[in-house]
C-alpha cells in the first residue's frame, strides 16, 4: 500500500544562482558522502547533481507529509546510488522507498513513492 508520494521540479539556473550567491549552499543540502561525490564532479555536472539531490530530498519530504522544515532537514536525508547507478534513499529510512531523478538542460525533477512495509 502506498504511504506517500512526492514530486519536485527545479530549474538548474535557480540552483546555480543560489550556489553562486551562497558559497555554503551545497553544504546545507548535501550530506558528507554526497558532498564527496559533488566535489569530484566538473562544474556543469555539479549543478545537475546538486539540483537532482535538492529535488529528490524535497520530493522525499513531501512523500513523508512533512516537507523540509523542523521535522526533516536536507541533511537528514541521504541519497546514494547502487553499483548500477540507480539512486536510493539511504537515510533516514530504507526499504520500501522508490526514487527517480531526471535532468534536462534546464530542469531537475524527482519522484518518490513510499510504501508500507
Amino acid at each position: 500500500m502506498i504511504k506517500g508520494i512526492g514530486l519536485d521540479l527545479i530549474e538548474l539556473k535557480r540552483i546555480k544562482s543560489l550556489a553562486d550567491r551562497q558559497p555554503k549552499f551545497a553544504d546545507r543540502i548535501l550530506t558528507r558522502s554526497e558532498k564527496e561525490i559533488y566535489d569530484s564532479l566538473g562544474e556543469k555536472r555539479k549543478m545537475e547533481f546538486l539540483a537532482g539531490r535538492f529535488s529528490a530530498k524535497e520530493a522525499f519530504a513531501k512523500a513523508c507529509g512533512t516537507g523540509i522544515g523542523s521535522q526533516l532537514s536536507f541533511l537528514d536525508i541521504e541519497i546514494l546510488k547502487t553499483e548500477q547507478g540507480k539512486p536510493f534513499i539511504a537515510k533516514p529510512i530504507g526499504g520500501n522507498v522508490h526514487l527517480s531523478i531526471t535532468h534536462t538542460s534546464e530542469y531537475a525533477a524527482a519522484q518518490v513513492i513510499i510504501e508500507d512495509n
